[in-house]
This record gives C-alpha cells, structure tokens and sequence, in this order.
C-alpha cells in the first residue's frame, strides 16, 4: 500500500508538473547544461532535473522527499513513453499543442509583464523561435501521455481481484476516508421566449448557408460569433471519441455526419449550434461547432427563481419529497429521473468527498442536515447561462477506516491503480530491453526501480 501511494505522488502529482516551465517561477541560474542520459532520440538534459525540482517548489510543494534520482527515472520514463509513441504512430493533435503554447505564452507574459522579459529568460531573439521550443516541450508530453493512455486502457480488474487487493493491506494500514455526502439538486433555468429562440435558429441557418453556398470559413464564424468561450479561440475545433463526455443531443449529431457535411440548427442544454466534421482519424473526430445561446430577459429570470421559490416551500411543508420534487420540476435531464442525486465524475458513484468539493458547493451543504433544503442560489453554466438551483444532503457518512463493503467502488480505484502501475512496470521492462538508453556521470550511481542502466 506504501508502495502505492509512493507511486502514484510521481505519477500522478509529479506529472502535471512536467507540462510547466520555470519560466513562471523567480530568475534562478542552472548550471551549464550536460547531457544526463538519452532515450531513443531523445536527450534528457542537467538542468531538466533542476527545472524540474524548482518547478515543484515554486508550486509551493515540498521536495523533501524527492530525489534528483526519482526525478531522472520520472525523466527517463516520460522519454522512453514518448520514444514508443512515435514508434507507435500515435498522432497528437498539432492544433491543439499549438492552442496550448498560445495559452502558455500569453500566461508568461501576464506574469513577466512583457514580451521582451519572457524572450530575455528564455534567450530568444524572438517569440517564434519561443513558439518552436514550447511546441517541442508540448508535444513531447502528449505523446507520452497517449502512449501511457494506450498502454494502461485495457487494463480492468475483477470482483475476485479487488477482494484480494483489499486483504492484502495490512489492518494498521488501511486508508481513511473522509466525511462523504450524498447530494441531490433541483435546477430551474429561464427560459427564453419563442421569438428569441427562432431568431438563433435563424442566425445559424444564415451561417450554414454562407457556408455552404459561398465557401465561408466555418472556423472564422467560429471564433467571430460563438459563445462557447472553451473552443472559441481553435475556431471552434474539438477532437472527441465515443469517450469524451458531451450531452446525448450534440453526440447524436455529431457522430451521425458524414467529413464535410454542416449539420441543420440543433438544440442542447447549452443552447443552439450548428456543427461539422472535419476529419475522421481512426476512432476519433476531428469537428468544429458554433454555440449561439438565446438572450433571457429580467422577467424570465424573475419567473424562474419565483417557481424553485415555491417549489422549496412544498417541499419544506410536506406536500412534496425532493425525489418527487426533482422528477417533475427539474430542469436537469441528467438528474431528474434519479430524484436530482448527483454523480460523482470522479469515482462515478455517489459520494462526495466533503474535503474535496468545490469550494462554492462546499457553502451550500456542508452545514446541511440530513433532509435540510439549501438556499436557492444561482450556479451559471460555463457559459454563463443563469441556472437557479436548491440542494440537498441525502446522506452523510462520517469519516471511517475503509470498508470492503461501504467502499468498494474507491477500494476497486485502489486496486486498478495497482494493477496499471503493474502494466507500465511490465512494459518498460521490456521496452527499456529494445531501446537505445544511455545514463550519464552522477545519474549512473541512482538506484532506479527500472533497470535504466540494463545491468
């Protein structure tokens, strides 16, 4: 178990780090650059190790108990995925590593103050040979991380294997799980009038038309006009699969197109898109969409918030349950039918943490009792579309040693995660054995979990 959660802080905390440069840290001098170690054609550099413990610290996370050793086998593993992703003809999506860049150097920027102070730290002479470097560093960590994604996505463990999992932790190390909530909601959206929605129609279908019979760039109208804020600046682009999470009206459309076609207006919770495929690419989708959401007016809004107004006071006197309540009010298809109990995306159960929630869910029903019925408040959507809502606590569970039974969908986590550490170990294993690897000076004298230095 130790071993476990000794893995997964490298894995899974350290990893995100990777995606970060120093350069949004406080000027530091590394020392002059040697070739640590080689992977493939890949060169790992001394001052990747530098950056990447300063990184960490400037996180505000403690390195006390990471090693400059840890971090070239974090190092080595990263390129050896990389390394085998090429080999693998595993394609990153250039679009959206060049998204990322424009995102990083903009947020250098913001933090430097000015473009000559990023370009002086990095020592450019300009911000395209930046863009070139960061591009490289991005990509890199894309592949790695769909190579990781190809190597551990069919991996599964079963009934027998979780029980076994769980009676191999010693009693005196079983983990503790936190205080976790069951939470239902009840949520009320304005609605806008008919006339206001037939005008978004209208303004789509004049989309579609330019583009159809006039060859408008559907990109262009993307970023001029959508009110999807998330895809706006990519014009509007997505890459999706039968995976990624989206709503049932935009994955019907969507996966029903054929590559050119734009489909005809269509409605989400989000509001009106049109939307095209642009590419196919094995089992994903190359697509772009434009988002238009309908203007609600003052009055709309005043009805909404009066109708969960009056729906809270019968539930509160007895005339309703919440479970019936969410059914045959509720606006959120999603949850309405459960009785408004919300799903955990994480753990996909229905607990919830009560130490990990979001902080603004964390006000509205930490100080609930069991069956107590929150305030209304308004949670806008992410694109800012006013959503009024009231929530409550269906049960809590206080905080206790795990459990096999109460807590077999975490101990079941606990024991995947064993078991894909296990995979990537087997596959380096045998990877490291077929890849031209070479480790240098002081990094010889690590003592690796994987055979880096093929003894």
């Amino acid at each position: 178990m130790k071993y476990i959660i000794r893995t997964l802080i490298i894995l899974f905390v350290c990893q995100p780090l990777l995606a970060q440069d120093s350069i949004t840290n406080s000027f530091t001098k590394f020392k002059v650059d040697g070739v640590a170690g080689v992977v493939g054609e890949y060169l790992i550099l001394e001052s990747d190790i530098d950056k990447f413990l300063f990184d960490i610290k400037s996180q505000g996370q403690s390195t006390v108990d990471i090693t400059p050793c840890q971090v070239m086998g974090k190092l080595l593993e990263d390129k050896l995925l990389a390394h085998h992703a090429i080999q693998d003809s595993i394609v990153v999506n250039d679009a959206q590593v060049n998204s990322e860049v424009d995102q990083l150097i903009d947020r250098f920027i913001q933090i430097r103050g000015s473009e000559q102070k990023v370009l002086e730290f990095y020592k450019k002479d300009n911000i395209a040979d930046l863009r070139v470097e960061l591009f490289s560093i991005r990509k890199d960590i894309r592949l790695s991380e769909s190579m990781n994604e190809k190597i551990i996505s069919e991996v599964d463990v079963t009934p027998d294997e979780v029980k076994s999992f769980f009676e191999r932790i010693p009693k005196d190390e079983l983990p503790t799980f936190g205080v976790e909530l069951e939470i239902a909601q009840i949520v009320i959206e304005p609605k806008a009038t008919e006339e206001e929605r037939q005008k978004i129609i209208d303004r789509l279908n004049s989309f579609r038309s330019d583009i159809l019979d006039n060859g408008s760039s559907f990109a262009t109208k993307a970023v001029l006009y959508t009110d999807d804020l998330a895809s706006r600046g990519e014009g509007g682009f997505m890459m999706i699969d039968r995976k990624t999470p989206l709503v049932k009206e935009f994955r019907d459309v969507v996966f029903g197109l054929q590559e050119g076609e734009v489909s005809e207006p269509f409605e989400t919770e989000y509001g009106f898109h049109i939307a095209t495929l642009e590419k196919i690419r094995g089992d994903k989708l190359e697509i772009r969409h434009i988002l238009l959401i309908p203007d609600v007016d003052k009055e709309q809004e005043e009805e909404a918030k009066d109708k969960i107004e009056r729906i809270k006071k019968r539930i509160e006197s007895g005339e309703l349950t919440f479970d019936e309540a969410a059914r045959e009010f509720s606006d959120e298809k999603e949850t309405k039918f459960d009785g408004g109990v919300l799903v955990n995306p994480v753990t996909l159960d229905k607990r919830f943490e009560l130490n990990k929630l979001d902080p603004t869910l964390y006000t509205k029903v930490n100080d609930l009792n069991d069956g107590e019925v929150s305030l209304v408040f308004n949670d806008p959507s992410r694109t800012g579309k006013t959503r009024f809502k009231i929530m409550t606590v269906k049960n809590r569970l206080e905080e206790h040693k795990a459990d096999y039974s109460k807590d077999y969908i975490k101990i079941k986590d606990l024991a995947l995660r064993e078991k894909q550490i296990q995979t990537i170990s087997d596959w380096q294993k045998e990877k490291i054995e077929e890849t031209y690897i070479k480790v240098n000076g002081e990094n010889r004298n690590c003592e690796y979990v994987s055979n880096w230095l093929k003894n």
